[in-house]
C-alpha cells in the first residue's frame, strides 16, 4: 500500500515546532508495510488543505492527515475534506455525548466552540479519541480514502496504533509486507570519505537502498528494504550492515539507535574501570552526553569545567608557564588537562576538550573550530587537533562527539 501524509498547521510551516507526527506516521506506517510516497506540511489555510488533499488522493488515493480538527477557526481540516468529497458536515450526537461528558468529568462546562468538534462528515467512520476531545475521522468513497488524526501528538499516535493501523491491516494490502530499515553508525570521517570507503555497493545490495545520513555525531549508513517479506528483509538487511561494517571499519560504533557515551560506558564497565573529564570550549556538554545515559554514575566519576586558564591551572594543575608558551587551545595544555583530571579524581580514564567554539577569538594559525582532545586510560595517553565546520552549537557537539570516539579508539588499541 502506498499513501501521502498531509500534516497541517501553520506552526509547522513557520518552524515554531517539529513536526513529530510526520516522524511518527513514517515509522509506523513503515513497519506496517506501508509506502509513504511523499508528504506535504500546509498552513492553516482552507486553499492550501483542499488543494493538498486533492492533489494527493488524485496521486494515490489514499491521505493521512493530521491536525486541523480542534474547536478553534483556523481548525478547516475536516471543513475541505468534506468538500472534496462533497459530503455535507452533521451533527453526531454519539460525538457530542462523548464530549459533554468528557467535560462533565473534568468539572467544567464545555465551551460551545467544542460543538463543532461533534460535527462529522456524512457516512464518515468515527475514531474514537480517549485522549482528547477530537475524534479521528475516517472518510471513504470510490476508492478514495482520507484519514483525519488530531495533531496533539500523543492523541495522534494513540489513534494510529488502535484505529488505523489495524484497519490497514484488514485491508488485507500488507499482509507480511514491511518496509523495513537498519542504520550503522560511523564517526570520525567525512561522508564523502565514507562513500569511496563504501565504495559502490548499491548495486550489490539490490533491491534495498543505502542513505547517506550526516549529523555532527558523524554519518549514519541507512539500508532500507522495499515492500519485502519480513524473513527475506531481515536477510537481505543483515547482509548489507555487515558489508557496510566491514567497509567502514574502524570508524563503526554500533547499530540503530546506539549512542556513543553508552559505548564508552560499557567498555569501561566490562574492565571495572572509572572516568572523569575535563573541559574547556565544551562547556560541560561533554559530561552531560555522559550523565545523560542511565546507570552512568557507576563508571563515571565527575568532570572540571575549566573555561578559564587559571581554573585549568588551579583545578586540574596545569602549569601557567605551559599555557604561556602553547597557548590554551594546544596538544601541551589538553594532555595536562587530562592528566589532571585522571589524578584529581583518581580514575582509570579521563578526557579533555579545549578549543574555540567561536564566533570569534580565531587566529591564521588556530581558526575557529580548532579543537584539541586527549584521552587517557591508564599511563597511555593520545591527543588529537581537530577543526570543525559549523556554528558554536555544532563545534562543541562535534568536539563531544570527537572525545568520546579518541577513547573508544585508544581502548581498541590496547585491548
Amino acid at each position: 500500500m502506498k499513501l501521502e501524509v498531509v500534516t497541517i498547521g501553520t506552526e509547522l510551516v513557520l518552524g515554531q515546532i517539529l513536526d513529530t507526527n510526520a516522524v511518527d506516521l513514517g515509522r509506523e506506517l513503515a513497519a506496517a508495510g506501508v509506502e509513504i510516497v511523499r508528504r506535504t506540511s500546509v498552513a492553516d489555510r482552507p486553499d492550501m488543505i483542499r488543494a493538498a488533499v486533492a492533489e494527493a488522493l488524485d496521486r494515490t488515493g489514499f491521505v493521512i492527515t493530521t491536525g486541523g480538527l480542534g474547536p478553534t477557526r483556523d481548525d478547516m481540516t475536516k471543513k475541505e475534506v468534506a468538500a472534496i468529497f462533497e459530503k455535507p458536515l452533521i451533527l453526531d450526537a454519539a460525538v457530542l455525548q462523548s464530549l459533554e461528558e468528557r467535560f462533565r468529568r473534568l468539572g467544567r462546562a464545555m465551551p460551545a466552540s467544542n460543538r463543532t468538534q461533534a460535527e462529522v462528515p456524512a457516512g464518515a467512520t468515527v475514531l474514537p479519541n480517549p485522549r482528547g476531545t477530537a475524534p479521528g475521522l475516517w472518510v471513504e468513497e470510490a476508492d478514495r480514502v482520507v484519514v483525519m488524526l488530531p495533531g496533539v501528538p500523543s492523541e495522534m499516535r494513540g489513534l494510529l496504533a488502535e484505529e488505523v493501523l489495524p484497519r490497514i491491516a484488514g485491508r488485507g494490502e500488507t499482509a507480511g509486507i514491511v518496509v523495513r530499515s537498519r542504520t550503522v553508525r560511523t564517526t570520525g570521517i567525512a561522508e564523502s570519505a565514507l562513500a569511496e570507503r563504501v565504495g559502490a555497493i548499491e548495486d550489490e545490495i539490490a533491491p534495498l537502498t543505502l542513505a547517506y545520513l550526516p549529523s555532527s555525531s558523524g554519518v549514519d549508513l541507512r539500508v532500507t528494504a522495499w515492500r519485502l517479506r519480513v524473513e527475506d528483509a531481515e536477510r537481505r538487511l543483515a547482509a548489507a550492515a555487515a558489508q557496510l561494517r566491514a567497509r567502514a571499519g574502524e570508524h563503526v560504533y554500533g547499530e540503530e539507535n546506539a549512542d556513543l557515551a553508552a559505548t564508552i560506558l560499557d567498555l569501561l564497565r566490562a574492565n571495572r574501570q572509572r572516568l572523569a573529564v575535563a573541559e574547556s570550549c565544551t562547556g560541560g556538554l561533554l559530561g552531560g552526553r555522559i550523565t545523560a545515559v542511565p546507570g552512568s554514575s557507576d563508571v563515571f566519576a565527575g568532570g572540571i569545567v575549566a573555561y578559564a586558564d587559571d581554573v585549568k591551572r588551579d583545578l586540574l594543575g596545569v602549569p601557567a608557564a605551559l599555557i604561556k608558551a602553547h597557548g590554551a587551545v594546544s596538544e601541551e595544555v589538553v594532555l595536562a588537562m587530562a592528566a589532571g583530571a585522571q589524578q584529581r579524581f583518581g580514575v582509570d580514564a579521563a578526557l579533555a576538550v579545549t578549543g574555540i567554539a567561536g564566533p570569534g577569538g580565531g587566529t591564521v594559525d588556530k581558526p575557529v573550530g580548532t579543537v584539541w582532545l586527549a584521552a587517557r586510560l591508564g599511563n597511555a595517553a593520545r591527543a588529537l587537533r581537530r577543526v570543525f565546520p559549523g556554528d558554536r552549537g555544532e563545534i562543541r557537539a562535534r568536539s563531544a562527539q570527537a572525545a568520546l570516539d579518541l577513547l573508544r579508539r585508544l581502548m581498541g588499541t590496547l585491548a
